[in-house]
């Protein structure tokens, strides 16, 4: 990751824990700093805290949002330990995976599986999901840190065609790799996708079919910022990604398989991150008034 724009960044909504947790998983990961923080005064939840981290070369935001949005494992965060770029892998993710099962719930144990000699899968203190899995380092190379979307539900057996929809939306888009379910893997049905991956400028997901009972689904404490340059690609994202007119709010909006968005100017983020508390606090009242985020506005405002 490190020398590229990462054009789409994560979003992780908390209550009131984003530093804390941020500060956290930076103690745990390697090559990891947080590299902002930003307070938004007078929100709908009081004051926000922005923060801005890198967890081994991936670039998180997160938000002290107030309690409307929980974690689920329909979105996670695969954990590549690739014994080809890190000599101890193997003992580096048993040491993440300990320090993340502190006061979290272990969803898979950590062991060996068909697809990978050591892989868990676990839920930390905050709610968030993370798949660690020492990878085969014969295979392609992906960045450490990889989100995954697991379409369970009414979403189930839509992966593959949500994969090729995120492909035709973005310019620089690739399929990567693609593993179906065989038969005798019931509940799931044959030929929906047990692993896919696929990259989207410069940021690498993955996606999954998964027909088991899950009581969740895809919910707006993760979402993914797309970075825009222009009032043009702004439109551009809007007009292909949104199709939940009610859930468009301050750059934010919800695609047809229910996972958020949020179409953001580039500059926004030197706006929050170096402007005077007057210029925030004016950026800030005129996002909260925005659907879809107007770039010439919002440079109007904070020159004001």
């Amino acid at each position: 990751m490190t020398g590229t724009i990462q054009n789409i960044v994560p979003h992780l909504w908390y209550d009131k824990e984003a530093r804390e947790a941020a500060e956290y998983y930076a103690s745990i990961f390697p090559d990891s700093q947080i590299t902002n923080v930003t307070t938004l005064h007078d929100t709908p939840s009081g004051d926000a805290d922005l923060v801005s981290f890198e967890l081994w070369g991936q670039k998180f935001m997160a938000i002290n949002g107030g309690p409307y949005f929980e974690f689920n494992p329909s979105v996670s965060f695969f954990v590549n330990f690739d014994p080809s770029r890190e000599k101890d892998a193997s003992k580096m993710i048993v040491e993440v995976w300990n320090r993340l099962s502190e006061g979290g719930t272990v969803l898979m144990p950590l062991d060996q599986y068909p697809f990978s000699e050591k892989y868990g899968w676990i839920q930390d203190r905050y709610g968030l999901s993370w798949q660690l899995i020492l990878t085969n380092p014969e295979g392609e190379e992906r960045p450490a840190i990889v989100p995954s979307l697991l379409f369970v539900g009414d979403k189930c057996g839509k992966a593959e065609e949500a994969l090729h929809f995120y492909v035709s939306v973005f310019a620089d888009a690739k399929q990567g790799h693609i593993a179906h379910y065989p038969q005798g893997m019931e509940p799931n049905k044959e030929g929906t996708t047990m692993f896919a991956d696929f990259m989207l400028e410069n940021q690498w997901l993955a996606a999954m079919d998964s027909a088991e009972n899950h009581p969740f689904g895809f919910n707006e404490a993760i979402s993914f910022m797309v970075y825009c340059d222009t009032q043009e690609e702004i439109d551009d994202y809007w007009d292909k990604l949104s199709a939940h007119p009610e859930a468009e709010q301050c750059g934010w909006l919800k695609d047809q398989y229910g996972v958020s968005w949020q179409i953001v100017p580039r500059e926004m983020d030197k706006m929050l991150s170096s402007g005077t508390s007057e210029q925030i606090a004016r950026v800030n009242k005129a996002v909260l008034q925005m659907k879809k985020l107007d770039l010439a506005k919002l440079q109007d405002v904070y020159k004001e």
